[in-house]
């Protein structure tokens, strides 16, 4: 077979892929555009053309390229773009298929979430927290050859806490002002109960949350690669690449490297989503704490009392531990709020992400999900409080 046909039959694939990605993303950008541009079939026929020649002139690159290191690098670089527009296809997608299965809560969640994502508030933290993760590679920890770890424990808190800041603040203005300012019974005419009202403005602000934790995940990622290499100039790859090459050495060099690379890619961010994973269930209990809490309190009361139960979850543990038969009150307060509010300890990835030998598979995958149905459970608890305050307010 032609050296070159090779390449390009696997350009044209890849262009091919992202650009099936790119469609979802695309008609949401402008829907009555993209409807009328998709009913001609000439246009798909240009598109046709263009992914071939777009995946011919990437076929003659990475034919020039060469280098097996050079390639892997340019195809992770190729899984990081299909990657973001995976995230941006499921944020996409998600809120279609809600409101097929309930479509005035999906209304109301839709809502919260598009007034999420257009605060200032959500895009200044969302900026904040990439200039820290982006300059902590840089900065001397001290750990004598361990800073990759401290970046990635650090990048995981800040993705943590600006998640969760951003959703405290979020749940505690949008419905505290739409109740006290009488929005909520326009929407209740609809009709909307208060039960679809509350859930989904849990879901909006949740999903906000999540969407700002994929993208500063994403971001994340890449940080993590370049810490990496700077620690390690070899930059050594999964066991799996050799394997890889090995089973699949019938294909030419060229593009098995390139798509390996995006493998390793993919390989990478999959193994840093648990961290992400334990971060966002913390932020889906405080963002449910703070939607029930913000039936009945103010603003400013409401974001005080999610920033001591933060605290409190934190530490309550740990006071149970310290205070013990000593100081007999100290112990039973302590041992109160530990039952009673969230054990956010059990979301910290610190302690796992630290360790030299990492943690049996499936033991840890268990682990995971205890955590994630943890959160599930103690979020229902929290909205089912809410709603039973939300029954009795007033609204006119």
């Amino acid at each position: 077979m032609n050296s070159y046909l090779v390449p390009l039959l696997f350009g044209t694939g890849w262009c091919l892929v992202q650009f099936i990605a790119a469609l979802p993303w695309l008609a949401a950008l402008d829907p009555l555009a993209f409807r009328s541009i998709a009913r001609r079939p000439l246009n798909w026929l240009i598109a046709l053309a263009a992914i071939v020649l777009v995946g011919g002139g990437l076929a003659l690159f990475v034919s020039l390229v060469q280098d097996p290191g050079r390639l892997i690098v340019w195809g992770r670089v190729y899984g990081a773009v299909l990657h973001a527009q995976l995230i941006i296809d499921f944020f996409v997608l998600i809120f279609p298929l809600l409101l097929l299965v309930w479509p005035k809560g999906a209304a109301v969640a839709l809502a919260a979430f598009r007034e999420g994502v257009r605060q200032p508030m959500f895009w200044l933290i969302v900026a904040i927290t990439l200039g820290v993760m982006l300059f902590s590679p840089f900065l001397p920890y001290f750990t004598f050859g361990e800073d990759y770890k401290m970046v990635r424990e650090l990048g995981y808190d800040m993705i943590m806490l600006g998640a969760v800041i951003f959703g405290v603040l979020a749940a505690s203005t949008s419905i505290s002002e739409e109740i006290e300012g009488r929005t909520a019974i326009t929407v209740m005419s609809k009709p909307v109960s208060r039960r679809e009202f509350l859930i989904g403005k849990f879901l909006g602000i949740l999903l906000a949350c999540l969407f700002m934790v994929a993208m500063l995940g994403w971001v994340f990622d890449g940080v993590m690669w370049f810490t990496y290499r700077m620690e390690n100039p070899e930059s050594p790859l999964p066991a799996w690449v050799e394997i890889a090459r090995h089973d699949w050495g019938s294909i030419s060099d060229v593009p098995l490297n390139f798509t390996l690379g995006a493998g390793v890619w993919f390989d990478a961010s999959l193994t840093a989503m648990r961290g992400l994973i334990f971060g966002a269930c913390q932020v889906m209990v405080l963002v449910a704490i703070a939607v029930a809490l913000a039936t009945r309190m103010p603003m400013v009361v409401n974001i005080v009392t999610c920033v001591a139960i933060f605290f409190l979850g934190h530490l309550t543990h740990v006071l149970v531990w310290v205070s013990g038969a000593r100081m007999p009150l100290v112990n039973f307060m302590a041992k109160f709020f530990d039952n009673i509010l969230p054990g956010l300890e059990y979301f910290d990835y610190g302690p796992i992400s630290v360790r030299d030998i990492a943690p049996d598979p499936r033991a840890f995958a268990i682990y995971v999900a205890s955590v994630l149905l943890y959160a599930v459970l103690y979020s229902i608890i929290a909205l089912l409080f809410g709603l039973v305050l939300f029954e009795d307010r007033d609204l006119a």
